[in-house]
């Protein structure tokens, strides 16, 4: 649903970490990682979906592939890019019984459709920085056009990890803006409607596993992980209660930004087999699933009414400050190439926030401004944490909620700040410059998704941060204290407090 890209503010494209950043990081990096550690990771059947063919890599029509991804050329961060074709024949779902909230679902194939789709790569273009895993995204088609909306929000910690990425067209509507917007390259692709959405992501785990020598060129898998934000996350958490427990194809899921809800098992043409308004995370799944919420998926979207307690194989975050879609998910993150330029201009957007997510094409204008939060660092730790515990049993600590009041209509507990209380706390709502929310926005468009930031003024900065010297140190002392509980990794925490040395804060 983002069209364009910003341009950084401030900083340089090349610096040096401060001492005190570098000390932050030596500190981490000698560090055990927290967590709770199982004697080893579970044993799972194989997986048994469907080998699609798998043809490419695609070239021709305009010369590129299309996506709608991350602006930078991929081989400046030692990455490389690839496009395949998939086809075969997928199964759409039905269920005997009405679908339940418990998430115990029980499908069955219910009719079947040849299809042609395609699958991004973005690979380490040195097999020895590969770390074994490969993250297969849903794309996001929420606004008509693919969006590879994780890819966005957690590429530079797959980047330094060394994971490969595979981006999936599952969906119809993506399909054909493929074809329309390059009808040369894409005239093969044919796609039968979303019923069949699910069994193709499966078939395309599958091709990551089978055909590795293919998709993945040098590279050998060992965890495959499943991954999605907002309506992607709304049909992975339907696969996982429905499809996961057929095909066992993902080895771990991270679903970021749902609802209390979820997609439709089938829809029309196909018999309408709907989600109930509820819909949990099934408790015997057998693979871990990492949710991550922010507050408009809480309350909003009422994700509120679908929360789970933490269990063996569950985590529920929840992010204090941070809003569905945010100003780096919108803008900065496009061309962040983690050189630390990034991390500034993020912190920047606090300061001066905008009233639309792409000021150089203000298709969505809001009310007021967006949110500045610091929720993708967050789900950078989140996909390294998720990898963990699918690789080694090492299972993330439980996070607190989010606070909020008692009574039918849930409403956050804020502090002296108009900050949410409780939930993982980022240095940017416990260190404030501004009051970040998931709420109360309004406007054009998606712009209720974006929540708002509310600068503080010269004179409160100056009352909570009399000198710089004190800013940094408080800024510094929170990044740690995540950092060491596994909720922002080592490197981000470092580059967070070089942002914060930079500024002009006290």
């Amino acid at each position: 649903m983002i069209l364009k890209r910003g341009i950084l503010k401030r900083g340089s494209q090349s610096r040096n970490r401060t001492r005190a950043a570098a000390a932050v990081l030596a500190l981490l990096m000698a560090t055990a990682t927290a967590g709770f550690s199982r004697a080893e990771a579970a044993t799972r059947p194989h997986a048994s979906a469907a080998d699609p063919a798998v043809t490419g890599p695609i070239t021709g029509g305009d010369g590129a592939i299309v996506l709608q991804s991350t602006a930078f050329d991929l081989s400046s961060v030692g990455y490389e890019q690839s496009e395949y074709f998939l086809s075969g024949t997928a199964d759409s779902y039905t269920s005997a019984t009405a679908l339940t909230s418990g998430g115990r679902w029980a499908v069955t194939p219910a009719s079947t459709a040849p299809y042609t789709t395609r699958i991004v790569v973005y690979r380490p273009q040195n097999p020895a920085h590969f770390n074994g895993t490969v993250v297969v995204e849903w794309l996001n088609d929420s606004a008509d056009l693919d969006v590879p909306a994780t890819w966005v929000a957690t590429h530079n910690e797959l980047i330094r990890d060394g994971f490969a990425w595979v981006g999936v067209s599952a969906q119809q509507v993506g399909v054909d803006e493929l074809k329309q917007a390059d009808p040369v390259r894409y005239a093969a692709l044919s796609h039968p409607g979303d019923s069949y959405s699910y069994d193709i992501f499966s078939q395309a785990g599958q091709a990551v596993r089978d055909q590795a020598s293919t998709v993945l060129s040098r590279l050998t898998p060992r965890k495959v992980l499943a991954i999605g934000e907002s309506q992607s996350a709304f049909r992975l958490t339907t696969y996982a209660d429905a499809i996961q427990p057929l095909v066992n194809e993902y080895d771990g899921f991270l679903i970021y930004s749902r609802e209390g809800t979820s997609a439709a098992l089938s829809q029309a043409p196909q018999a309408d087999v709907p989600a109930p308004s509820v819909v949990l995370i099934r408790p015997d799944l057998g693979v871990p699933v990492l949710a991550v919420e922010t507050e408009t998926d809480l309350i909003p979207l009422d994700y509120y009414a679908a929360r789970q307690a933490d269990s063996p194989d569950f985590r529920d975050w929840e992010i204090a400050g941070a809003a569905h879609a945010d100003t780096y998910i919108a803008e900065v993150g496009f061309i962040d190439t983690g050189n630390g330029a990034g991390d500034i201009a993020a912190f920047d957007t606090m300061l001066d926030p905008p009233t639309t997510p792409d000021p150089a094409d203000p298709v969505i204008t809001c009310a007021s401004p967006i949110n500045t939060g610091e929720a993708h660092y967050v789900v950078e730790a989140a996909a390294y944490a998720l990898n963990l515990w699918v690789d080694k049993g090492i299972a993330p600590l439980p996070a607190p909620r989010l606070d909020t009041t008692a009574g039918p209509t849930p409403a956050f507990v804020l502090n002296a700040n108009g900050d949410a209380e409780g939930g993982i706390r980022t240095p940017a709502v416990d260190v404030p410059v501004a009051t970040l929310s998931g709420l109360g926005q309004s406007g054009s468009s998606f712009c209720f998704l974006f929540g708002t930031t509310t600068p503080f003024s010269t004179t409160k900065l100056a009352a909570l941060y009399p000198t710089h010297a004190r800013f940094v140190a408080e800024w510094s002392a929170d990044t740690t204290f995540d950092a060491l509980r596994g909720y922002l990794r080592p490197a981000d925490a470092a580059d967070l407090v070089t942002a914060a040395e930079e500024s002009a804060i006290g």
